[in-house]
């Protein structure tokens, strides 16, 4: 066990079990939200900001609950539902100042839905993993950072019900508690180790970076598919896959509560063609499932009617680089620069105390690696710079592994020549 490890052990933990204040009324009328905006306004520094989804329930990321936390303002609690429309006072006072969150790119896509913006962004998960913290969830670094114990358990609920339990209100109130404080408590260790520049940096990324793009053949995610050997089959999936996708977005409702992904598989390795045999299949001789058995019966008639030349190749098409298991026996030269590479950013990660996938993405280094073709040693620092530039490295990453990347990719090119 590390030092660090043990002085946690020894640590006393304070249960933090209610709000020092109680649990706000939650606001969820204009009257009340304008004396919310009033409060927020006539606070100090910076906000603490977390909102709740329910992933798992709704299709969408919209938030369901939003919890605020000010210096002079208290902790605010908004039901944002009967509030649509009417949150740009709300915007005009929080959207100038810096938020503290935790897992920011978690609630940004759903507050940005509501027009409400940061202008600056301060996030703790982060500044846990670049301080090297092992465990970096809300709960364990407000117990490493200030000795509290953070009462967990509702984080999965379905918060688009109504009402909202006490309990989970009182949840959701402790998650913006010490948030604030946390924040001061990970800027003083981040400044101790050096690392601020770095945080700051990746903070502002991750504020500019808008919602995640979705990737292509979202289709092929579905849990088991990997069981199924035919174009046919994998076509089958597509179609019922993607019936399913529109009516959960029309109803926002998550997809697996729809149709689950295993019945979606049993389907297409099944193939029914009428739907007494479609109602054989487990799950879809439910109740849930029977008025939908002609909707899933035409989407698999849909795959069985496809041309062969339109049917999904068996393998994802691949932009990049091919899975790294295959490049041994594709380029073994690939093969050993990534050995090299990956050796020199572990020794780094250590050196920094930095998690090798926040020192550089790991399909970043992969593209780099596979697309490099020998060249003069004196030019690799700047040909490597130039691909993570255009990767979208930060400064500080490219600081701390351009020199070691390029030395390790001339090395190995060396070697293999």
């Amino acid at each position: 066990m590390s030092e660090a490890s043990d002085q946690e052990s020894e640590r006393t933990v304070v249960p933090l079990l209610a709000p020092a204040d109680g649990v706000p009324a939650v606001v969820d009328s204009p009257r009340l939200l304008a004396d919310a905006v009033r409060a927020l306004a006539d606070g100090t520094g910076p906000l603490a900001v977390d909102a709740e989804r329910a992933s798992g329930f709704r299709y969408s990321a919209r938030a369901y609950l939003l919890q605020f936390r000010r210096a002079g303002a208290g902790t605010i609690l908004i039901d944002p539902i009967p509030l649509t429309g009417a949150m740009d006072a709300l915007a005009d006072v929080i959207n100038p100042l810096e938020w503290v969150l935790h897992s920011a790119d978690q609630d940004l896509p759903g507050l940005d839905e509501l027009g409400l913006r940061p202008a600056a962004l301060y996030d703790t998960e982060l500044a846990g993993r670049l301080a090297g913290f092992e465990r970096v969830g809300l709960a364990a670094i407000v117990e490493r950072t200030l000795g509290l114990g953070l009462q967990k358990g509702h984080g999965a609920a379905d918060w688009s019900s109504r009402p909202l339990p006490d309990s989970w209100l009182n949840y959701a109130a402790l998650d913006v508690e010490v948030l604030l404080e946390l924040h001061e408590a990970m800027a003083a260790e981040l400044e101790s180790q050096g690392k601020t520049e770095w945080a700051a940096q990746e903070f502002e990324h991750i504020r500019l970076a808008g919602p995640p793009k979705p990737k292509p053949d979202r289709w092929r995610r579905t849990s088991g598919i990997h069981s199924l050997k035919t174009q046919r089959q994998l076509a089958a999936v597509r179609e019922l896959w993607t019936t399913r996708d529109e009516m959960a977005s029309s109803r926002d409702i998550a997809p697996g509560r729809v149709l689950p992904d295993k019945a979606i598989v049993d389907a297409a390795g099944a193939d029914p063609r009428t739907v007494d045999a479609l109602r054989a299949l487990p799950i879809f001789g439910g109740p849930r499932q029977r008025r939908m058995s002609k909707t899933w019966l035409q989407a698999l008639d849909r795959a069985r009617a496809l041309p062969d030349d339109e049917l999904p190749p068996l393998a994802q098409p691949f932009t990049g680089p091919p899975p790294v298991s295959k490049w041994q026996r594709r380029n073994p030269e690939a093969a050993d620069r990534l050995a090299a590479e990956r050796a020199a950013m572990t020794e780094l990660s250590e050196r920094v105390r930095v998690p090798v996938e926040n020192l550089l993405t790991p399909d970043l280094v992969r593209r780099l690696v596979w697309d490099w073709t020998p060249g003069p040693a004196e030019a690799a620092e700047a040909r490597v710079d130039a691909v993570l530039v255009a990767g979208g490295a930060r400064p500080w990453q490219r600081q701390l592994t351009v020199p070691m990347l390029a030395a390790a990719l001339s090395t190995a090119s060396a070697t293999a020549d």
